[in-house]
């Protein structure tokens, strides 16, 4: 009995289509180029799998990782040999970065060639060695349909993650009876995915005796779709939950038992509650520096549980008390069981002081700044909030000010709503992940928040949008400076505002030029009106906020410090 699917013979470049369709692959973000040419004579012909040409080979990257992120399914990119592969870099290591997993297919030149510096030759094996979880170089065709097939399983098992496929020219030009495997068998990569029951035990009489427990939700627990076990386990134990900014969204963020983000501009209350539990129980976490500030000073009064699917993950960065290696969910699932099967008593009498203790800390806010009169960002997106959240939007956002600003405002109470860069933190990201969104939610509002810095650095990607009609409402924040740059300078380095002022364009013109619509917002009064046409205008909207330049990200935890030395005004 074979284990094969075998059909005709087929060049190269055909088998790798047919590999994608058996993958159920419908939507690709790419860029052509001489040695991949025989792949877009391919795609010439097919009518199952979508082509949309991107204007930068970073865009397709991100892209690819915005509909990975809203879908759940592999993101697919592919790119040609040289600067089109090297110019890929940054969106790989983002995914990596992040645990989402993408197929990357890159061009390079002919097997015979490869060492001899030939005309757009580049290592790219070697150069994504460090920022992908395997790659793959292919220079005999009869290797191709089995590198496919284990590639996309490799990216979307265990901790989720990028793949590149370096195709040699001679491989597409080449041809074969196509033959696709039906399972992958590779010795040595088995992932854990259930959790050692003994441990499980462990956590949860733990977690029943505590007084002043807490949950960190991570962005494991969005990959292992485990948010429906997280909040049914959370109020069971009468556990507030904290997130990380990658794990927005795992638990809706309107329940009272939410204590929202935390970290270096996370809510005050949730760094407080983690600083002085007695029992964290974290799922889906690599424990970054932005969420724990020095790792000694990190919840050191209190035993932790750690949930991940990496092993490598645990205790890493923070020493874990009972490690539990397994998928969030899979774990998640066999606490509930175990806890509803073996009566485990929660004396919630014995929680009442530290939720009381969590609704004081709540009193502790930011002290509103007014700097002018000039709009200010806090205003401009808690109204952009409050006009589109009955649309449930998707919202993908750059890196900056805004994007944390977008983490406070915006209430997320599903997942796969927040699209941003949380390890690389890559501006840039934003907009492209927005169109991979569109591709992946058509019915969907998509907005990308902003700021002038970030969005000049895939700006050209409006022309993909006008092309293909992909009707993303960019929000853009143009305060006149790098922001958060610029913030960090007025606190530390005497407002000595080195390099950071930064001019741009007539955004409103930018738009008009590539054939999307363009609207300038100055006055409070001008911003429902603005959103009420951007949204009803069924193309690309770039939306040109005009905000005060010197206004401050907080909560803000200075870098190096603990986390519960929370600054939250000017005056501090």
């Amino acid at each position: 009995m074979t284990n094969k699917i075998i059909t005709k013979e087929l060049t190269g470049s055909q088998v790798f289509l047919e590999c994608l369709k058996n993958e159920g692959v419908d939507t690709i973000f790419g860029y052509p180029g001489g040695v991949i040419l025989g792949i877009y004579e391919a795609f010439y012909h097919e009518k199952k799998i979508k082509h949309y040409l991107v204007r930068h080979e970073q865009a397709a990257i991100h892209a690819a990782e915005g509909y990975a992120r809203v879908t759940g399914k592999c993101g697919v990119a592919i790119v040609t040999s040289g600067p089109g592969a090297t110019n890929t870099i940054t969106g790989i290591a983002n995914a990596y970065l992040d645990g989402h997993p993408l197929v990357v297919f890159t061009g390079q030149v002919s097997a015979s060639l490869i060492g001899n510096d030939a005309f757009q030759e580049a290592d790219i094996v070697g150069i994504t060695r460090s920022c992908t979880k395997h790659n793959y170089l292919v220079k005999d065709i009869k290797d191709l349909a089995r590198v496919i097939k284990e590639a996309f399983y490799i990216a979307n098992t265990g901790k989720k993650g990028p793949v590149v496929i370096d195709l040699a020219k001679n491989v597409l030009d080449a041809k074969i009876e196509f033959e696709y495997p039906k399972e992958v068998d590779l010795e040595g990569y088995n992932p854990t995915y259930k959790g050692n029951p003994k441990q499980i035990s462990k956590a949860l009489q733990l977690l029943c005796n505590a007084k002043r427990p807490a949950i960190i939700s991570g962005g494991g627990v969005l990959s292992s779709e485990a948010s429906e076990e997280l909040t049914e386990l959370a109020k069971l134990l009468n556990v507030p939950v904290a997130t990380t900014l990658m794990g927005i969204g795992t638990y809706p963020m309107d329940d009272q038992m939410a204590l929202g983000m935390l970290g270096m501009h996370g809510n005050y209350w949730a760094n407080y509650a983690i600083s002085n539990c007695d029992v964290l129980f974290s799922i889906g976490t690599r424990f970054n520096d932005r969420i724990t500030g020095p790792s000694k000073e990190f919840a050191k009064n209190a035993q932790i549980i750690h949930i991940d699917i990496d092993p490598c993950s645990i205790s890493k960065n923070v020493t874990a008390n009972i490690p539990i290696v397994g998928d969030a969910k899979i774990v998640l699932q066999a606490m509930l069981e175990e806890f509803k099967t073996k009566n485990y008593e929660i004396n919630k009498e014995n929680k009442r002081e530290w939720f009381e203790q969590i609704e004081e800390w709540k009193k502790q806010r930011v002290i509103p700044e007014i700097q002018s009169e000039k709009l200010h960002v806090h205003t401009v997106l808690e109204q952009i909030y409050e006009y589109t959240k009955e649309y449930e939007p998707i919202v993908a956002t750059e890196v900056g000010q805004h994007q944390m600003w977008t983490a406070q405002a915006f209430n997320f109470t599903k997942p796969r709503k927040l699209l941003t860069s949380g390890g690389l933190g890559t501006m840039g990201f934003g907009f492209p992940a927005a169109m991979g969104a569109c591709l992946a939610d058509k019915n969907r509002l998509v907005l990308n928040i902003a700021g002038d810095g970030s969005i000049q650095m895939n700006i050209q990607e409006l022309a993909t949008c006008v092309e293909y009609n992909l009707p993303v409402k960019v929000m853009i924040m143009n305060n006149g400076y790098l922001g958060m740059v610029r913030q960090w300078q007025e606190k530390l380095f005497d407002r000595h505002y080195s390099e950071t002022k930064i001019s741009g364009p007539d955004f409103v013109k930018v738009a008009e030029a590539y054939g999307a619509k363009g609207i300038r917002v100055e006055k409070k009064e001008e911003i429902i009106p603005a959103l009420k046409e951007a949204i009803e205008y069924q193309g690309p909207v770039f939306l040109d906020f005009i905000v005060e330049p010197f206004e401050m990200v907080y909560p803000w935890v200075l870098a190096g410090t603990p986390i519960d030395k929370v600054i939250l005004s000017r005056k501090e």
